[in-house]
């Protein structure tokens, strides 16, 4: 089979630029590229820009404009989020979080721990790779800060109970006069589940631009009034004091624009993948293969499957070479020799590491699509088994 179109199926790692926004983020660098914090006509212009982003963010997230800060991406937010709540504690806190949770908060913590800054409890997920809430509730004590546990997983799709989660936080700290602070990294979510703030329960939500169809190199840090938080880095007073430095104005209302598409969208458009995904899965059951992660609770756009034997790198390879562009794991540990350590976490029978991979979907994956990955799929599977079993 020759290579002859372009299928994108990396969606979970970076989605193409919406046309829209795309227009929007190129009149702001043309017209509105004066520094937000000058005192001048122009700056006061730009500055007018990035609070009607801000605004407009915190109505889509029932938020208010003061809880809204902008960042470089999901992983500084993440890192300002923990960080930034510990700067407030001198005795030894304890954090809670999970073993599947992103590398920017796994890395953070376990630096924390090297260091001798922090307690940390890494409770494991199930074998489907959602993690059961009453174990989270087993491990809160009296010098817990901080829990910290994803809304969707970014390799296997899977779909944490955050709004239960909350609730046994705020038992917890009504029951023991303590205000434990909760954060979700809902990078992963933005684009498919609610995101009200109250509904969910939480103090600290993370998310990027990148993963909406915005543009990259901007994120956003949801900080709930009166939540104790400091800066990590120095240099400035801007956003509100917690993230020194000139502000992306073009990003950041590009971010918004994004975000409006993607609400308007959702629900649609979710029913739409979930439909293509069970498809997908549906084909898959020619192959001898393994679904990652609960089938039902992930999602939509998410199919992660182990293919027992066979290299997942030298897969993604194949396919790429026949225009379908997928991944093995998280961009962020691709250089990772050691495999999957989300894999690892669910599958601990089973040996297959260095074998999973992600098919994410987008807005423009069609079913064409799937059938065309299917068949090349079947082509280099058969080739490859003559070397692999």
């Amino acid at each position: 089979m020759e290579k002859s179109k372009k299928i994108y199926l990396d969606n979970a790692s970076a989605t193409p630029i919406d046309g829209k926004v795309l227009n929007v983020l190129i009149k702001i660098l043309k017209e509105d590229f004066a520094n937000s914090s000058a005192i001048h006509e122009l700056g006061v212009k730009s500055k007018n820009k990035l609070e009607q982003a801000r605004k407009g963010i915190a109505e889509i997230l029932s938020a208010h404009s003061d809880e809204i800060i902008f960042t470089s991406g999901a992983t500084e937010s993440n890192n300002l989020a923990i960080n930034g709540v510990l700067n407030n504690f001198s005795e030894l806190p304890h954090i809670i979080t999970t073993n599947i949770e992103h590398s920017s908060i796994l890395e953070t913590c376990k630096y924390l721990e090297r260091t001798k800054q922090a307690e940390v409890s890494y409770v494991k997920v199930e074998e489907n790779g959602i993690i059961d809430f009453k174990k989270i509730k087993k491990v809160l004590k009296k010098n817990t800060v901080l829990v910290s546990v994803m809304y969707a997983n970014n390799e296997i799709g899977t779909i944490q109970p955050i709004k239960e989660i909350a609730k046994e936080i705020r038992y917890f700290n009504k029951t023991n006069s303590q205000k434990i602070i909760f954060h979700t990294d809902a990078t992963q979510a933005m684009n498919y589940l609610p995101i009200k703030i109250e509904k969910l329960g939480i103090d600290l939500l993370s998310f990027n631009s990148g993963k909406i169809y915005g543009p990259k190199g901007v994120g956003v840090l949801f900080v709930k009034r009166k939540t104790p938080i400091s800066k990590i880095i120095f240099g400035g007073e801007q956003e509100f004091d917690l993230r020194p430095g000139t502000e992306n104005v073009a990003n950041a209302v590009g971010l918004y624009e994004a975000l409006k598409i993607t609400e308007k969208i959702k629900e649609k458009e979710s029913n739409r993948l979930i439909e293509l995904r069970n498809y997908f899965f549906k084909k898959l059951e020619n192959f001898e293969f393994i679904i990652n992660g609960d089938k039902e609770k992930r999602l939509p756009n998410n199919v992660n499957i182990t293919i027992p034997k066979i290299p997942s790198d030298l897969l993604v390879l194949e396919l790429s070479a026949k225009g379908i562009y997928i991944s093995e794991k998280s961009a962020c540990k691709s250089g990772d020799k050691a495999g999957s350590y989300v894999i690892k976490a669910i599958c601990s029978k089973n040996k297959n590491f260095n074998n999973s991979m992600r098919f994410s979907m987008g807005r423009y994956t069609t079913k064409a699509d799937i059938d065309y990955v299917i068949k090349t799929l079947s082509i280099i599977l058969k080739k490859l088994k003559r070397w692999y079993y």
